[in-house]
């Protein structure tokens, strides 16, 4: 077997399926870049076939990222696999991953398809993706819940068809470490021709096992694919995280004797760009990513580490992108500066326009506050406003007052499309009274499920505060994320920013892997 481990992240599509976690175009072709600048081997950009939206993101990142292979999604029939070929027409390295559940309760209950049935539509399926793309993965949906001996009968015909990766997901986080390496094992060994794919395991996070089971899967299964996403990201409970599993690969190289090809120092900022995109925050204490990651409260650790670090740190901070946490502009820093900036931060713009649109924000905030992070502008260039024809609701400007012993009043001025409006609202708070005022003019409907605030550049009373907002109407479920000195407009801003996305009407169609 290979010494190497490929390195699949499906942030893009499996970490999208998070509630409120949906990306647009611009957001996923920025965030692809920077996979693509980690050295990610395969990136899955997306499903081409649930809506016109994730179609043209597949396409522009298979168009934009030469340097890993894309992939898209698909359901295991004609018109998924066709759309998703046709999405990665423009890719250098393309990959289709098809799939279809081969658990007895997903088939009986979700699928109403016999055994045979399921086997044929996945040979067939296979066979006419291979026609269309030299790079095919199956999933046997459910995978770690089938039956042993019907899923090697599915993995050797799907082989025989052309499937060169073989992906078994523990789709809902049931496995147990020893239990999912050894599952693989007997699997691979039932299989007759399962030599001629590389092995995948794909597990989600439900008993909080992810990592361990993927890692379990590697070295006691024999895969040598890992499928995961930044931060962990993903629908209930999340997925593998790529962070964690690079870097226990990596650090434990001892014991598990593979090779990554990530570069680790892009980790960090992966990290940052994704949470900042769909508004999950990572918590403190998280592994690697984590503001605590390589902090040191006991007065026992910091004495240890200034001796000698590795008493207490199997990791050094700058191998993992800390080091890049640097103040690096001012006010009186200039227009070529800040755009340098960007291309080094992996934030390109589609015009001038849109850079001088960013670079104006960015003197308006350095003329707020005196150091200027790299999180400063990746928030203020994932602003809305930098893309202000895309919005129907956008923040023009707000006054507050707030005083101890007299009710909260904000005073708000936003426009509906083209058109202004004013409204003013009292509140049990000042961001109460803000997001009061907005709703008596939009009176949306929708309830708010989530309101989270934390600071981008660590705990300076300076530091601009990132503000996240879920709003749920209809069964749609939304994220909205505003950023500004000032906690109030950050709040203003973040509603405003949920409320476009529940006026998007762009469809989705949820699929697991």
């Amino acid at each position: 077997m290979s010494d190497q481990l490929i390195i699949f992240d499906t942030t893009l599509r499996d970490g999208e399926q998070s509630p409120g976690a949906s990306m647009t175009r611009e957001e996923k072709l920025r965030i692809a870049r920077q996979l693509e600048r980690m050295k990610v081997d395969v990136i899955e950009a997306g499903f081409a076939a649930s809506s016109n939206g994730d179609f043209e993101a597949v396409k522009a990142i298979a168009a934009a990222v030469r340097d890993s292979t894309i992939c898209s999604l698909a359901r295991a029939n004609d018109r998924d696999i066709s759309r998703a070929a046709e999405a990665l027409a423009g890719a250098q390295r393309a990959r289709i991953h098809t799939f279809i559940a081969t658990s007895e309760l997903h088939m009986e209950k979700k699928l109403r398809m016999t055994r045979e049935q399921v086997l044929e539509q996945a040979t067939l399926a296979v066979r006419f993706g291979r026609n269309l793309c030299g790079d095919i993965e199956f999933s046997p949906e459910d995978g770690y819940r089938s039956d042993i001996d019907f899923l090697a009968r599915v993995c050797e015909a799907v082989i025989k068809e052309g499937a060169g990766t073989i992906n078994i997901p523990d789709t809902v986080g049931y496995a147990i470490p020893e239990l999912y390496g050894d599952f693989i094992r007997r699997l691979r060994e039932k299989v007759p021709n399962s030599d001629k794919a590389i092995w995948s395991v794909h597990c989600h996070n439900d008993l909080g096992m992810a990592v361990a089971n993927s890692l379990a899967g590697v070295k006691l299964g024999g895969a040598r694919q890992i499928e995961c996403t930044i931060n962990g990201l993903g629908e209930r409970a999340g997925n593998c995280s790529l962070e964690e599993v690079v870097m226990a690969v990596k650090t434990r190289r001892d014991y598990f004797g593979l090779d990554v090809g990530i570069e680790t120092s892009q980790i960090v900022p992966a990290s940052k760009l994704v949470s900042q995109t769909t508004g999950f925050v990572v918590q403190p204490n998280k592994a690697v990513v984590g503001a605590n990651a390589f902090a040191h409260a006991s007065g026992i650790h910091q004495d240890g580490v200034l001796k000698a670090r590795d008493t207490y740190e199997i990791m050094r901070a700058e191998d993992v992108g800390w080091a890049a946490n640097k103040i690096v502009l001012g006010k009186l820093s200039g227009r070529n500066a800040f755009k340098q900036r960007l291309q080094e931060l992996g934030i390109e713009l589609d015009s001038e326009a849109e850079v001088n649109a960013a670079f104006q924000r960015f003197k308006d905030l350095a003329d707020r506050k005196n150091e200027i992070f790299d999180e400063d502008i990746i928030a203020l260039v994932m602003d809305e406003s930098v893309i202000a024809d895309e919005e129907h609701y956008r923040l023009l400007s707000l006054a507050q007052r707030s005083e101890t012993g007299e009710r909260p009043h904000a005073a708000i001025v936003f426009s509906v499309g083209h058109q202004e409006h004013r409204a003013e609202s009292d509140g049990n708070g000042p961001v109460d009274a803000t997001l009061r005022a907005i709703e008596s003019v939009v009176q949306s409907g929708a309830e708010m499920v989530l309101y989270s605030v934390n600071a981008i550049t660590g705990g300076s009373t300076e530091s601009q505060g990132e503000v996240t907002v879920r709003l749920q109407h209809s069964g749609r479920v939304v994220n909205g994320v505003g950023a500004d000195p000032d906690i109030i407009v950050a709040s203003a801003k973040a509603y405003l920013s949920a409320l476009n996305k529940l006026q998007s009407k762009n469809e989705r169609v949820a699929a697991q892997g």
